[in-house]
């Protein structure tokens, strides 16, 4: 989601979490990737192959 431009908001919304809860797990996603942004970890992610997960409708 985060690849996708996606806001905290919209991601909670998106999986029914709270907003602060997405905000924890973009800020451990920023850390285990060593980078400072969200585009960052976009981009670490792509250049990592990094499949997205699967979404069941």
């Amino acid at each position: 989601m985060l690849t996708e431009g996606l806001l905290n908001k919209q991601i909670a919304y998106e999986l029914s979490v709270s907003e602060a809860t997405i905000k924890a797990h973009v800020t451990a996603i920023l850390r285990k990737l060593g980078v400072h942004s969200r585009t960052q970890a976009v981009i670490a992610a792509q250049k990592l192959e990094v499949e997205p997960p699967k979404v069941e409708s």
